[in-house]
């Protein structure tokens, strides 16, 4: 049987972490790399806002490529569009037949993505699609995903939780009104150990700082 040849959006957070978990127990599947978008002015993914440098140990303990693709900032949606798109084309001529994303339940950003990708014979995959997220938070941590919280978005999330660990604990100290994994935009997070990573990342919380209406908190990578 010919394997399905897979590329991962990857943005450093739990999502698309355990998405790439899940599919990798499908024995038709071939994961083959990764992909992730980049403020090119500051060198830090979007949203999550983590150094370029994490992102590349992240795809190192994993142990396959990295597409970096360089977003400028400030960008319109017409350049994005224009961006992916020769992305999808250059993934075509590589032979890939699948694309992975880690969304859960926003039934508009996954419309989109399918839209996208319509013709051009790459299949979009939502492994995590519809699954209870409280039960799927519960699941990533004690399956073994280890994630510190990178940015919040104090209009739905005190900012008091930037920075912590991604465990038990912050779950349990999660207003209802908040998503279990942020599913809407209330916080995001970097990954610096699960199932799939050679080893863990070894990382430090630094400085806190408010920007563009939300709150980050600086992840370096501990090296002592």
């Amino acid at each position: 049987m010919k394997k399905k040849k897979i590329l991962m959006s990857w943005s450093t957070g739990k999502d698309s972490a355990w998405a790439f978990h899940k599919l990798k127990e499908h024995e038709n599947m071939e994961m083959v790399g990764l992909f992730c978008t980049i403020n090119a002015k500051f060198r830090r993914t979007a949203m999550h806002a983590v150094r370029v440098e994490l992102l590349q140990m992240q795809a190192q303990r994993i142990g396959l490529p990295l597409d970096i693709i360089e977003i400028p900032w400030p960008c319109s949606n017409a350049d994005y569009e224009r961006i992916m798109g020769r992305y999808v084309e250059n993934t075509q001529e590589r032979g890939v037949t699948g694309m992975a994303f880690g969304d859960l339940f926003l039934r508009d950003i996954r419309d989109y993505r399918i839209e996208r990708l319509k013709g051009t014979g790459i299949e979009p995959l939502f492994p995590l699609w519809d699954h209870p997220t409280g039960k799927l938070a519960r699941e990533m941590i004690e399956g073994g995903l280890r994630a510190t919280i990178t940015c919040v978005d104090p209009k739905q999330l005190d900012s008091r939780f930037v920075g912590r660990s991604f465990d038990h604990d912050f779950l349990a100290d999660l207003p209802e009104t908040v998503d279990p994994c942020g599913e809407n935009g209330e916080f995001h997070s970097f990954v610096h150990d699960a199932p799939l990573f050679s080893a863990p990342i070894n990382i430090s919380v630094g400085e806190k700082v408010e920007r563009d209406g939300f709150s980050f908190a600086d992840i370096t990578c501990n090296r002592s």
